[in-house]
């Protein structure tokens, strides 16, 4: 059985669960490459911006989850929880390293105007990058000469890219941002099937092949 699927993914940077959700996706399409060779999945990720009232210099990454969460207690106990989870999903954080909680507009705005710029591999390589440079690296993803210097380590030229980073916190947004209301990461399938949260990588590989199984039959090989 050929065919193509659509899959739109609505995330934020700063999500800990929109890179978890991307290592359940990925596994999801292994998985569906395996047991259907012959399907292709075109994939893009949709920015929506959570926390459009963060201060443009962001703030303490520690007292952004104090206060959120009530105490140092409570906050390490929930970090806990998401390493537990990234860690089954293969995935690093490293929250020990994040000193601040970035204000992300720019970054989607980066990330936006890079998608009408690189090839798919470049985009697939500065996505992974950013998170990368979160979650792993602890690196200010609310910075304009980090988010340029991560882009021109994957191949982007930072030129075409400068002119849209505005360094002042304007809120971002974009074309996706009524998905938000079900919360990121939000997995879209063909248009009509909607998953919200970091779903494992079964029930993603369902929501795919349900999506398979009502499109309408085509003789030929997909183009």
């Amino acid at each position: 059985m050929s065919g193509i699927v659509k899959v739109e993914v609505y995330f934020d940077f700063i999500c800990p669960w929109c890179l978890i959700g991307k290592r359940q996706l990925e596994r999801a399409l292994a998985l569906l490459h395996a047991e259907q060779p012959e399907v292709l999945v075109d994939v893009s990720w949709r920015g929506v911006q959570l926390l459009p009232c963060l201060p443009a210099q962001g703030e303490s990454f520690t007292d952004f989850y104090i206060k959120r969460l009530g105490s140092e207690q409570a906050m390490r106990l929930r970090q806990a929880e998401v390493q537990q989870a990234a860690a089954a999903a293969g995935a690093t954080l490293d929250f020990s390293r994040i000193a601040r909680m970035p204000n992300s507009a720019d970054a989607h705005r980066l990330w936006q105007q890079a998608c009408t710029l690189g090839t798919p591999a470049q985009t697939d390589a500065l996505l992974e990058a950013l998170f990368t440079t979160h979650f792993v690296r602890g690196g200010n993803l609310g910075d304009s000469d980090t988010l340029l210097g991560v882009a021109e380590a994957v191949g982007f030229s930072p030129d075409p890219l400068a002119d849209c980073l505005l360094g002042d916190g304007t809120p971002f947004i974009g074309e996706a941002a009524a998905k938000a209301s079900q919360g990121v990461p939000c997995f879209v399938v063909d248009g009509a099937f909607t998953l919200s949260g970091a779903q494992p990588a079964e029930r993603l590989l369902a929501g795919l092949r349900q999506a398979l199984a009502v499109q309408p039959t085509v003789k030929g090989t997909a183009i």
